[in-house]
């Protein structure tokens, strides 16, 4: 029994002549025109200064992009980004987001070498979306080219050295966008980005869920899930139907029923617990003999029922389309819900996409190359997991001999990062991210309204677990 928890163009893309060139004119030499001059001047590109703090600027730009790097006769859409400014003659991180703009915390690469970030939000999410939205138009590929675009328009002004990063999945995009386009940044330090080589082949998934933390653990939660399932089943999906009701959410476009929201939540609460909660709380874990208001409520806490409604999910649909057609989604066996699942339709991220949006064929080959380009070329990579993180189960690996690095925080989930490393693997990342970016060791400075950000900033919390 099976069941699955979601989640042409380098040389094309200097065809896109009718946004101007994808860089700004000569750049002034460093203090001779203001940076937001200079930005402004960039042709597609519309800049608002924002209020900023403790020495750095903040601007929220919006680029326009062609919707087709490869054919500019489909148009353009407009990007945005937030640029927090330090000083040209600091290095800059490239921020690639997963999803939307959430904000615009100072990544740990930029703390810790007291860089410029821009961040930027990826197409079909949000307010970068095109109009029409030609889902064709939605691959690593293209959305590399985005990035690259931005890379060679703002070079220009930052001339110092380059790193990029991001998390979950948004370190899977710092990643992809470094295979398209190696020369664009220096570095890369991806968190928590999983790398699903093989999409048919996921059984590092079911060793993960059988071994992960220790068995009283696991037993609480396969416990929990059965007593769902089975006989509070009825009673736990009228509680979901009215609350679904109760706050206008329906379940019509995606996953049919409220039995099937039910379900599907119940499964992804396992992989969302050692995803997203510290080991520590298993004690939390209500035993099979709770009350249905307990169960519903941590399910609710840690799986979230709303992520299971049509509007709930309508957010992420093109993190379910990329997953559907090139990204790959886990798969895993849990024997101990054997006979109780009767919903395997839901088992595909396809379940999360409106019947109106076409899906191709999944491109077995988009992983692979990925993976190999990794292994065989990729230099200067750092890649930060963590060791209960499910998506730890298939992690990139990194050649020899090529300056990159893995590196594992023990204990830790999907919000691993440098800072939590043992100290030895703490202070070496540390010193490896330093010499990349060209800085010797600075202070690090605290800034309460641009700190605080971990790769859990950059996750939304209330989708589907697994989300990447």
């Amino acid at each position: 029994m099976r069941t699955v928890d979601v989640r042409r163009l380098a040389a094309a893309v200097l065809c896109a002549g009718l946004l101007g060139p994808a860089a700004p004119a000569a750049a002034a030499p460093a203090g001779a025109q203001d940076i937001l001059t200079q930005l402004a001047d960039i042709p597609g590109m519309t800049v608002t200064e924002g209020v900023g703090e403790a020495g750095y600027r903040s601007f929220q730009l919006v680029y326009r992009q062609p919707v087709d790097h490869g054919d500019p006769s489909r148009g353009t859409f407009g990007q945005r980004a937030t640029l927090l400014h330090r000083d040209v003659a600091r290095p800059m991180v490239l921020h690639t987001t997963g999803y939307w703009l959430g904000g615009s915390k100072r990544s740990e690469p930029a703390q810790l070498i007291e860089g410029n970030q821009l961040s930027t939000e990826q197409r079909f999410f949000r307010d970068s979306t095109p109009a029409p939205a030609d889902w064709s138009a939605l691959t690593i590929a293209q959305a590399a080219a985005d990035h690259h675009r931005f890379v060679t328009a703002l070079r220009p002004l930052y001339q110092a050295k380059w790193l990029s990063t991001g998390a979950s999945k948004g370190g899977m995009t710092s990643v992809y966008h470094r295979r398209f386009y190696p020369g664009d940044v220096d570095a890369t330090v991806a968190y928590v980005a999983p790398n699903d080589v093989d999409n048919d082949e996921d059984s590092a998934y079911t060793r993960f869920f059988a071994t992960v933390g220790d068995t009283d653990c696991r037993a609480r939660i396969s416990a929990l899930q059965r007593e769902v399932l089975g006989s509070r089943r009825a009673a736990l999906t009228a509680r979901v139907a009215a609350a679904a009701a109760a706050a206008g959410q329906t379940f019509d476009r995606t996953v049919g029923t409220a039995d099937g929201s039910l379900e599907v939540a119940t499964v992804d609460a396992l992989y969302a617990f050692w995803q997203y909660e510290p080991a520590a709380t298993c004690d939390k874990v209500p035993p099979a003999t709770a009350t249905d208001d307990e169960i519903y409520g941590w399910i609710d806490k840690v799986a979230g029922f709303a992520g299971y409604t049509d509007q709930g999910s309508a957010q992420f649909v093109p993190y379910y389309y990329q997953a559907s057609a090139q990204l790959g989604y886990p798969t895993f066996d849990l024997p101990a819900l054997a006979g109780l699942l009767r919903h395997p339709e839901l088992a595909h991220p396809r379940a999360f996409v409106p019947r109106s949006i076409p899906l191709p064929a999944f491109d077995t080959a988009a992983m692979r190359d990925v993976d190999s380009w990794v292994r065989d070329q990729g230099e200067r990579m750092m890649f930060v997991n963590g060791q209960f993180d499910p998506w730890s189960a298939e992690p990139f690996r990194v050649g020899a001999g090529r300056d990159s690095f893995v590196y594992e925080v023990r204990g830790g989930n999907h919000g691993a990062t440098v800072g939590a490393l043992s100290p030895a693997d703490r202070a070496a990342a540390q010193a490896t991210l330093r010499r990349w970016a060209g800085v010797g060791k600075v202070a690090v400075r605290r800034i309460p309204g641009l700190d605080g950000w971990t790769p859990l900033t950059d996750q939304p919390r209330r989708a589907r677990a697994g989300l990447g």
